[in-house]
């Protein structure tokens, strides 16, 4: 017997409302407004949209809907950079934006049909989503002329990351493969062995958690400065800024790690006979393994934010917060926004990274099958 297929929901009429903008007008060409029958290119990509959305129907599954529609806002996006390479300015464009926020909600009705369909495609929909506040931006920018100087397109970020990709190379270098990682690795260990020491003598845990309370209120730009003026400019002060952030976030996770053993199982492993060290390497750190990683994946955002913010109290003349200071300083933002894509990029790699392994090493775990 064939299992049943679940009906495709119908599409809310929300995106409908580009069906207005032929109305209003689609550009500025010298002081004078032009409509839609007048911009020949926007005109036939505005028929295209449409004409995705009445035949939306005809493929018999929700990926080919998915795809159909897709097809429709991207010829949405297009328009208004089609017009801007034209000469036109969109500033007074009532009409193209409505277009734009018509095809905006289309794509939300296109996320929606890749999130209902099993398999990979799944992960399609939040690519598509991240590309398209990337021309969302690339457009708002271009289209109603925002200075640089507040922020400048990815068009203008792209070719900025181009042009300094060997700076960029050795600031990543500096920052992430030299202080970061080493300061990461201090600072996770160390809270990884306090804590095991603190659950082994409980004096030393109720001591250093109100410490870590207490450390985590302090704000990193107060920590920096210090660390400079002891470690000195070099990579030691970035660890020394990381190993303070990211001790305490780790000794905290590992102590409630390690005390989410069930007392039915630590009355097993007392009837075999097991001591507290073999009970803690049989047991409670498995037990604790999705309390580490979530420690771990947390310091991976902190460590990097910390080593970026400590490079501008001092630093050789390298480094992704040695890169941001100097550049503000020299007002420009495209190189600005460069380091800060490396620096986004390199901890969403990060975190995935660590996600996956999480996924992998904890896939035994009943608290990570229910997720």
């Amino acid at each position: 017997m064939s299992r049943p297929t679940m009906a495709r929901p119908s599409m809310a009429p929300w995106p409908l409302v580009m069906l207005a903008a032929p109305l209003l007008p689609f550009a500025t060409l010298d002081g004078t407004a032009l409509y839609l029958p007048q911009t020949s290119a926007a005109l036939a990509l505005f028929a295209l949209t449409v004409a995705t959305i009445l035949a939306r129907r005809l493929p018999g599954s929700a990926l080919g809907e998915a795809l159909l529609l897709l097809a429709g806002v991207a010829a949405a996006y297009a328009a208004p950079l089609v017009l801007l390479r034209q000469g036109h300015a969109l500033s007074q464009a009532g009409g193209l934006w409505l277009y734009l926020a018509g095809a905006t909600l289309l794509l939300w009705r296109v996320l929606a049909l890749l999130a209902g369909i099993a398999g990979p495609v799944r992960l399609a929909g939040p690519a598509l989503f991240g590309l398209a506040l990337v021309m969302l931006w690339e457009i708002l920018t271009r289209g109603f002329q925002v200075p640089t100087i507040l922020l400048p397109p990815p068009s203008l970020v792209a070719t900025a990351f181009a042009a300094n990709a060997a700076d960029l190379w050795d600031d990543f270098r500096q920052t992430v493969l030299i202080s970061v990682l080493r300061g990461y690795l201090i600072g996770c260990g160390a809270g990884l062995i306090v804590a095991i020491l603190a659950d082994r003598l409980p004096f030393l845990a109720r001591g250093l958690l109100p410490l870590g309370n207490l450390a985590s209120a302090v704000p990193v730009v107060g920590i920096a400065p210090i660390m400079v003026m002891w470690f000195g400019f070099d990579w030691q002060s970035k660890a020394a800024v990381i190993v303070v952030m990211t001790f305490f976030p780790m000794l905290i996770n590992t102590l409630a790690g390690l005390q989410s053993a069930e007392r039915i199982q630590l009355d097993l492993m007392r009837s075999y006979g097991a001591g507290y060290w073999r009970t803690l390497a049989m047991l409670r750190l498995p037990c604790a393994l999705p309390f580490l990683f979530n420690g771990l994946k947390i310091n991976s955002t902190l460590a990097l934010i910390g080593a970026i913010v400590a490079e501008f109290f001092g630093t050789p003349v390298v480094g992704m917060g040695f890169r941001i200071s100097t550049q503000v300083a020299r007002m420009n933002l495209d190189v600005v926004w460069a380091t800060i894509a490396v620096a986004a990029l390199t901890g969403s790699l990060l975190y995935g990274a660590l996600a996956l392994a999480e996924r992998h090493v904890t896939a035994w775990h009943p608290s990570f099958r229910k997720r």
